[in-house]
């Protein structure tokens, strides 16, 4: 049985949404119970045993890398994957990642620094992708920001549009990527993740789990105090970064 070593933090948006606060602070370094976003999936990380740790940054990514550092804090190794002159989106960082060798050329759990989730990330390093899979995508009841959803499962897999009655769920920004799925892409060029994972669908490369663990997408100063109360008033729960 193989095991999924490595991790990569997606850290290099602007944070639009969550601004005047994000204007001097990087969107990962916003405090949510007491400590910064990101540092919760850090910890959580480590606690799953994944100690090699890529994060691309952009916006403010002075900040980010002064205030974490290489990881000894946490007992893990941060490998800083700089977009300098433009974000390069999802895709195109997970590409640089790759060829700057920040990321090594095997499947990687794959996590957005702007959630907050109580999810096990033990439960994901043991999962084998398949020789032609290229993802492997946690989804969530759909929130109410999201009430349309963004995927379907059937029989495991995921697709865009549901079959039958089925129901449409909300990505949960954490998934298993492959290598393989930013293969043909342009080094140094933007690129979104959505259509790859969309183009692999059609061709039944990708799968998907629904999780009930506790979710919630930091994007607006709303959902920020939504998450403080929430934690205030009923704990960090089964969360390992606590």
């Amino acid at each position: 049985m193989s095991v999924i070593t490595q991790a990569m933090i997606l850290a290099a948006g602007k944070g639009t949404r969550l601004r005047p606060l994000t204007l001097e602070t990087p969107k990962p370094l916003v405090e949510v119970g007491g400590q910064p976003l990101i540092v919760w999936h850090i910890k959580a990380l480590k606690a799953a045993g994944i100690t090699d740790i890529t994060i691309n940054v952009s916006w403010l990514a002075d900040k980010l890398m002064d205030t974490l550092g290489d990881g000894t804090q946490f007992g893990v190794t941060l490998n800083w994957s700089l977009e300098e002159e433009e974000p390069l989106e999802t895709a195109g960082g997970i590409l640089q990642a790759l060829q700057t060798g920040k990321l090594k050329d095997a499947p990687f759990i794959l996590v957005n620094s702007d959630v907050w989730t109580t999810f096990d990330f033990t439960k994901l390093i043991t999962y084998e992708l398949s020789a032609d899979q290229r993802a492997h995508l946690l989804l969530i009841d759909n929130p109410e920001h999201n009430n349309g959803g963004d995927f379907a499962v059937n029989n495991g897999l995921a697709s865009e549009q549901a079959i039958a009655d089925a129901d449409k769920y909300t990505f949960a920004g954490i998934s298993v990527m492959s290598p393989r799925l930013v293969d043909g892409l342009v080094t140094g060029q933007p690129a979104a993740l959505g259509p790859l994972l969309r183009q692999a669908m059609i061709k039944f490369q990708v799968t998907a789990e629904v999780i009930t663990d506790n979710w919630v997408d930091v994007g607006t100063p709303e959902r920020l105090a939504q998450i403080n109360d929430f934690i205030e008033n009923k704990g960090t729960g089964a969360h390992r970064g606590a």
